[in-house]
């Protein structure tokens, strides 16, 4: 008769281990309850926002203002939760087999992400819940549509979207169609191992040369022998510098295709004339980074901040400052009060009005609660409507991006300034959310336009130059 029990364990530690396998499955099905009840309730979401409006885009804006309500409320992005709302609605409605399986413990979250995301495609009633690979190619087989129709339209979902690792690393993914994508890779591909290569190539030269200095040791006198080694000098130094390339496969493609990006001439430059480059090219990337001083001078190591990514090392920081200086572009100081946090004045005279300055140092990002998305790529909105009579001051601007702009401006969302650039947001529920500036000390931003020196700017005074956003 053989023991039933694991090897090693004894009978107690095997009924312990019992009872743990017993209580996590049962953890599991509670979990797969609890996700099906929320899918269940958020589908009702969607069914409120598609009964609120009868166009397209007014189903929209209502779903964003339901999906801004339950994210407040729950301390989560709107964005996020607006596409939960939409994989809910679609587990409940077309996937009821699927949803039900998952409850009963039958099929794993996994599975029903797998299901949906393959049988998507389809028309409701030709959906299975197979594996991948049989599932993509029944799909193919039943489907009423060709594959080329489908991916014309699928193509107009192409896009780049980044993510924050950690550590200061964020990653890319760039969505396109499927033979192109692999078509980059395999080019970084080639010009990775092309450099792996040239390492290795530069490697032996190094050992070769070293051999033949050995070997002639003594032998050659006289200016002649003298050029010969300054030549073999240089040459040592560039196969010397080649050969301490220590990167991975990986590492060298990552590094190729960031320089691409960052640096090159786009072929598809509507710019561009036959009597030379298009102005494509000459467009450098633009980052806002808030830099406390004594990072900058090197006497501290506090992190930077990204504004709405993640903190910056101070060395990577440093780095910045050095390359933008040699490239004849500017540091604008920014200072700000000590205690309350809120910009005092900045020294720089700008082509643009002085308040989209003073905004982006005080509000850094979106001022919807819970956004991140970065000043620069923010609209300078007003509190009060400019048509409405508001004025155009920094105590009735803050920063939008632009789809919480629009929210604002067509839901019943609502938002009053407090002073000192606190925001009171409320929700069509009449739930009321704080949402302060980030506090700082004195800090630095960067900045493209002329040396400061002139006075500080009144920030209250009129922008001039651009109208106002409503």
């Amino acid at each position: 008769m053989h023991d039933k029990t694991f090897q090693g364990l004894s009978d107690a530690d095997a009924a312990a281990l019992s009872e743990i396998v017993h209580e996590v499955a049962s953890l599991n099905r509670q979990a797969a309850a609890v996700d099906a009840q929320r899918w269940r309730t958020l589908t009702r979401a969607f069914d409120l926002a598609q009964k609120q409006a009868s166009s397209s885009k007014g189903r929209d804006m209502a779903l964003r203002g339901l999906a801004a309500e339950i994210a407040a409320a729950t301390k989560a992005s709107d964005r996020s939760l607006q596409r939960q709302i939409g994989d809910a609605a679609t587990r409940v409605r077309d996937y009821p087999a699927t949803l039900a399986a998952y409850e009963s413990g039958d099929i794993t979250k996994a599975h029903v992400h797998l299901i949906t995301e393959l049988g998507t495609p389809l028309p409701p009633d030709k959906s299975a819940g197979r594996l991948r690979d049989e599932l993509a190619i029944l799909a193919e087989s039943v489907h009423p549509r060709t594959l080329t129709e489908r991916h014309q339209e699928a193509r107009e979902q192409r896009g780049v979207r980044t993510f924050a690792v950690g550590d200061g690393m964020s990653g890319l993914i760039l969505t396109g169609p499927t033979l192109l994508i692999e078509g980059i890779h395999d080019r970084v591909t080639q010009q990775g191992r092309t450099i792996i290569d040239a390492r290795t190539q530069a490697k032996e030269r190094l050992r070769a040369r070293a051999a033949a200095d050995a070997a002639t040791a003594g032998h050659a006198t006289g200016a002649g022998a003298a050029g010969t080694a300054f030549r073999r000098a240089e040459d040592h130094d560039q196969d010397a510098l080649v050969a301490s390339d220590d990167r991975t496969i990986d590492q060298v493609r990552a590094d190729i295709i960031t320089d691409m990006l960052l640096t090159a001439q786009p072929g598809a430059d509507p710019t561009r004339s036959d009597d030379g480059p298009g102005t494509l090219g000459a467009i450098r990337a633009t980052v806002q980074v808030v830099v406390p001083a004594l990072t900058l001078l090197g006497a501290d190591e506090r992190p930077a901040d990204l504004v709405g990514r993640s903190p910056i090392d101070a060395d990577t920081t440093r780095k910045l400052a050095d390359a933008t200086g040699a490239a004849g572009r500017h540091w604008v100081r920014v200072v700000t009060a000590p205690i309350a946090g809120t910009v005092l004045h900045a020294d720089t005279r700008l082509a643009t009005p002085a308040q989209r300055l003073f905004l982006r140092a005080r509000d850094r990002h979106c001022r919807w609660p819970g956004c991140r998305v970065p000043a620069i790529r923010c609209e300078a909105d007003h509190t009060i409507d400019h048509c409405e009579g508001g004025p155009t001051c920094i105590h009735n601007l803050e920063c939008l991006c632009q789809r919480h702009h629009s929210m604002k401006q067509f839901t019943p969302w609502a938002v009053r300034q407090r002073g000192g650039g606190v925001l009171e947001w409320t929700s069509p529920l009449g739930h009321v959310y704080i949402d302060e500036p980030p506090v700082p000390t004195v800090h630095f931003v960067p900045h493209d336009g002329p040396d400061p020196g002139d006075p500080p700017p009144d920030p209250s005074a009129d922008p001039g130059g651009d109208p106002p956003p409503f």
